[in-house]
């Protein structure tokens, strides 16, 4: 199987502020701080970001700083995924549902789950079209060889993957184990660019968060 190269990495979580602090993270010696905190995205219209979640509002900043190391990513086919998605305003219109019977067309809109990646998509222009995928069971791995499926079928060169989740809210911790820290990175996956080379896809981590660890490690120019 071809080898898939990941580069120009960026990410963005709460607490975490330069690339130091990302291979200190990766490390394991500082944590993502487990808060709602979010980017200010100054460069955008204030009519337009404040109304922005924070799983938006990580998923504008990550691609804002890889279309600043790669304009032509632009043009790329995006690939977004979380396991989550817009997960504190669902909540919210569920009980808002489940309370007054009743919801706004626009609290809706902006509480299904492409929610982020087409907000970028506006934020920037982009061009390539975009697909989403929600990994079963959060495995980060199935859903990374199917951003891979375009490069390694030859129908893409690229593809811009980006990846974020954001702070679960405290109604719904009861009911599950996994790791519910606030999280977002893009990247561009490609078979020939200078970065970090992966061999084999079905052998990626489960958690998006420890693919992103190994690939800071390994990344030279993070």
């Amino acid at each position: 199987m071809a080898r898939i190269v990941v580069s120009n990495i960026t990410a963005w979580a709460p607490g975490l502020e330069s690339n130091e602090d990302w291979k200190k993270w990766a490390r394991g010696e500082k944590p993502i701080l487990p808060t709602n905190d979010a980017p200010k995205l100054e460069y955008t219209d204030a009519i337009f970001r404040r109304r922005l979640s924070q799983i938006s509002k990580m998923t504008i900043q990550v691609i804002h700083d890889l279309l600043e190391k790669s304009e032509e990513a632009k043009d790329m086919p995006q690939t977004f995924i979380s396991c989550r998605g817009e997960l504190a305003r669902e909540f919210s219109v569920s009980k808002k549902l489940v309370e007054e019977k009743e919801v706004s067309p626009a609290a809706f809109s902006l509480s299904v789950f492409n929610t982020p990646i087409a907000l970028a998509t506006i934020a920037f222009g982009l061009r390539g079209g975009y697909s989403v995928i929600f990994p079963s069971h959060g495995n980060f791995r199935n859903a990374f060889e199917g951003a891979c499926a375009p490069i390694l079928s030859g129908e893409e060169k690229e593809v811009m993957l980006v990846y974020a989740d954001e702070l679960v809210p405290e109604a719904y911790k009861a009911f599950g184990t996994e790791n519910f820290e606030p999280l977002a990175f893009a990247a561009v996956l490609s078979l020939s660019k200078n970065g970090v080379a992966i061999s084999d896809v079905s052998a990626v981590p489960e958690r998006a968060a420890d693919f992103l660890k190994n690939i800071i490690l390994e990344d030279t120019a993070f």
